[in-house]
């Protein structure tokens, strides 16, 4: 099968996410200039430098209640920071639960039953239960073709990581299972893991 997106791909339903996959889920959580606190996931969302680092993610649609943006879009542009809470299995409910679109004065870590700690290096709520946390201050706005199509840059200010989740010396992504969105309706945890050692690797 080919197709050209302009032209549609004639399937029950569009293709595209489920090929572009697996894919980290950017649980992103804001706190607006009115001073509530907001959380959503965002499966457009990768590690994008190293030095200094820095994250992306890609918010597509609007809210009727917001000018041009949904929530965490909203509330960057107002105040220039944002975290990016990691995913567990663990918590696949609560941020199923922090999807759901509500009004931009009601608290999704309420809605989704979940504890929130304080940021250190900007202010912004996190996920308490996340195995780990990058604090970010924003570097860039960037529209992206489409009417409704925006992409946030951040610099990583501050990171988080659960002390059980740190193992001989390393961030152990077995001892959480991370989730990972996939196509339509399907997530993936990550459990099993495989090294392979790069052709010029000279340690």
């Amino acid at each position: 099968m080919f197709y050209e997106p302009k032209d549609g791909h004639d399937l029950p339903h569009n293709p595209f996410n489920a090929i572009v996959t697996p894919r980290p889920i950017g649980w992103v959580s804001t706190r607006g200039a009115n001073g509530v606190d907001n959380l959503a996931p965002y499966s457009f969302f990768n590690a994008v430098a190293y030095t200094p680092p820095q994250v992306m993610f890609a918010s597509t649609g609007v809210k009727p209640d917001q000018v041009d943006a949904k929530d965490s879009v909203a509330n960057i542009r107002d105040t220039g920071v944002f975290a990016m809470n990691v995913v567990s299995y663990a918590l696949r409910d609560a941020m199923n639960a922090s999807s759901q679109s509500l009004p931009a004065d009601q608290d999704e870590f309420t809605h989704a039953g979940l504890e929130k700690a304080q940021c250190r290096t900007i202010d912004c709520p996190y996920v308490a239960a996340a195995p780990a946390v990058l604090e970010c201050k924003l570097s860039q706005i960037v529209p992206l073709r489409g009417d409704t199509n925006t992409m946030i840059i951040g610099e990583v200010t501050g990171i988080h990581m659960r002390d059980d989740c740190i193992k001989d010396g390393i961030f152990d992504v077995s001892s959480f299972s991370p989730l990972s969105r996939l196509g339509y309706r399907d997530y993936a945890a990550i459990t099993e893991l495989f090294a392979l050692s790069r052709p010029d690797d000279t340690r």
